[in-house]
């Protein structure tokens, strides 16, 4: 994986309708919002409508698999969790192959 952003900072208006990679929320980081307060709370949108929203709360290492429209889908647990826990492998039997590896943020609420 590269940590070379999707897009020029000053092109994001653009790529905002698209997923949002690692590369270009540190970029984001470094640049767009490196002078805000560390105490700035990051919330996340329910939906794409922006009906309910929560503070960041926590992440997780997984794989995400896009079902349904290709803009909903489901995340998976890593080959590495899997290869420890028996009970975990027998829960998520059929992973689909189009898991990839995600950066999964969820809300407090």
């Amino acid at each position: 994986m590269t940590d070379t952003p999707q897009a020029a900072v000053s092109d994001l208006d653009d790529e905002r309708e698209r997923p949002l990679t690692l590369a270009v929320l540190r970029q984001l980081v470094r640049t767009d919002w490196s002078k805000l307060p560390g105490t700035t709370l990051v919330v996340l949108s329910r939906d794409t409508e922006g009906n309910g929203y929560s503070p960041f709360a926590t992440y997780a290492r997984s794989r995400y698999a896009p079902a349904y429209d290709g803009v909903v889908g489901e995340v998976y647990p890593l080959p590495e969790e899997l290869k420890r826990d028996k009970e975990l492998r027998e829960l998520f039997a059929d992973i689909p192959d189009s898991a990839v590896p995600a950066l999964v943020l969820y809300p407090l609420g």
